[in-house]
């Protein structure tokens, strides 16, 4: 109950704090089923086509352990790029356009080339709150059996 109750209020905290827009607030229990889209390529505990997402708010970008990057991604981790729950946002509506347009930010445009392994977009503003928020529930709740 005691754990329950902990969960629920992170994840009431982590909604909270994510100011990505003015829709719908976001909802941690409707990412979850959004979410399941991304379970093709993505587990929250082992490398896949995709990298472990466990734990990925607050990671510098292109550093899961035994996940190979392509060199867009690595180069936007290399120049700084963290994971947090902004930056995750913007770059499901459009992976290489976003990690192309920060390394540009950066300086880095000469390295600002190639394409992520990442295809998905998710151009729906409100499933990309909700996911976002489910990413940020404690790794736990991103079940790898879940399909």
């Amino acid at each position: 109950m005691v754990k329950k109750l902990l969960t629920i209020l992170s994840i009431a905290a982590t909604a909270g704090s994510l100011s990505i827009g003015t829709a719908s607030a976001q909802d941690a229990k409707a990412g979850e089923a959004v979410f399941k889209q991304c379970m093709t390529c993505h587990r929250a505990d082992k490398n896949m086509v995709g990298p472990a997402l466990g734990g990925v708010v607050g990671r510098k970008a292109g550093t899961a352990a035994g996940f190979t990057y392509s060199p867009l991604n690595h180069n936007s981790g290399e120049a700084g790029l963290v994971w947090t729950q902004e930056n995750i946002f913007a770059y499901l509506n459009d992976p290489n356009a976003f990690l192309k347009k920060f390394l540009t930010d950066k300086g880095k445009a000469d390295q600002a080339v190639g394409v992520t392994k990442m295809t998905f977009k998710l151009a729906n503003e409100q499933q990309r709150k909700d996911v976002v928020a489910y990413l940020a529930t404690p790794s736990k709740s991103i079940r790898p059996t879940d399909a």
